[in-house]
């Protein structure tokens, strides 16, 4: 079954710096498909190009350049030992790389395809922004926009955070605090039935985890990455330095969040009222190692956090919680 071709209900898109998945909603199941948001370019020949073709390798040519998008890039990577390059940085497109934009374009079509009909909705993250900092996020969300309008969609956006709310918290009628920790941005929603109160971007994440390591240890990023995702255990200072530098950075960034949340929460001057304790929810691959959730609630329990917590949880689905939760948006 193409998904994308097929398919004529709403959808879900999580714009991620990392990935990029799409939600959808079949026979009362959620179905999920991801591409690595990332790109390589090799030298354009014509045999090159015939050959990717053959193999049915995800890409485009670009004048004197093939490019080869998402999980095919990394894999393509990984053979000439080179770094995969993002379209993204810091949660938005990057101003640094002229292929963006292109790039986006491509792997958005890919799993997302043309609008099965007209007016077919699609609700798309986008992330809060960051406190005294220009983000670009209002050129990122237009340039979403725009794509998806393009391949004939009615597109909405939605905060990250939110996003976290609605796909995580219905049982607490949309009520209590969302957490997406990606690689560009930890993104933050206090949301009081489905309406957000406080919402927020940090740029301390997944990627600042591993430039900050790679810095100290003299690897790659690249290899910070593999590592965590490699049965990374947040459990302590070891014999190994690439772990003992994700460690150390793992606690500045979950420090960085719970200080940031408990002093936004403070400041906030028309809190609505909770008469109940609500809950808080952690999403997205940065809180995937073991050991995560006991080190963030061993900050909040540290930080005198100003609110009552019913509970503090790692998403089931964290990798697709955000994508699951803008199609519930697009649903309602």
């Amino acid at each position: 079954m193409n998904n994308a071709e097929e398919y004529n209900q709403p959808l879900g898109l999580d714009v991620g710096t990392s990935r990029i998945v799409v939600a959808r909603c079949a026979d009362g199941k959620y179905e999920y498909e991801s591409q690595l948001n990332a790109f390589l370019t090799l030298p354009y020949s014509k045999l090159a190009a015939s050959l990717l073709q053959r193999e049915n390798v995800f890409h485009e040519v670009k004048g004197t350049e093939i490019v080869v998008f998402g999980n095919d890039a990394q894999k393509f990577a990984e053979i000439f030992h080179a770094e995969a390059r993002r379209p993204m940085v810091g949660g938005v497109l990057n101003p640094q790389e002229p292929h963006a934009l292109a790039v986006l374009r491509a792997i958005i079509r890919k799993l997302v395809g043309t609008a099965a009909s007209g007016g077919q909705k699609v609700f798309f993250s986008v992330p809060a922004p960051l406190a005294n900092a220009k983000d670009g996020v209002s050129y990122h969300e237009a340039s979403i926009h725009q794509i998806l309008t393009e391949l004939g969609f009615e597109a909405t956006p939605i905060e990250e955070g939110l996003a976290v709310v609605f796909g995580e918290l219905g049982g607490a009628n949309y009520t209590g605090i969302g957490v997406s920790c990606g690689s560009g941005l930890c993104n933050v929603c206090l949301a009081v039935l489905s309406v957000p109160v406080i919402s927020f971007s940090l740029p301390k994440a997944g990627d600042f985890i591993d430039e900050q390591a790679a810095l100290v240890t003299g690897e790659l990023a690249t290899r910070m990455r593999v590592q965590k995702e490699d049965g990374f255990h947040l459990n302590g200072m070891s014999g190994d330095r690439v772990r003992n530098a994700l460690t150390v950075y793992y606690g500045e960034m979950i420090a960085n969040l719970v200080e940031t949340l408990r002093g936004e929460i403070a400041s906030t001057r028309r809190l609505p009222k909770l008469d109940q304790s609500i809950p808080l929810v952690l999403s997205g691959g940065t809180v995937l190692p073991k050991g995560f959730l006991e080190h963030f609630q061993q900050a909040l329990r540290a930080a005198d956090f100003p609110l009552r917590l019913s509970e503090v949880r790692v998403s089931g689905d964290a990798l697709n919680s955000t994508a699951r939760g803008a199609l519930m948006a697009a649903l309602c």
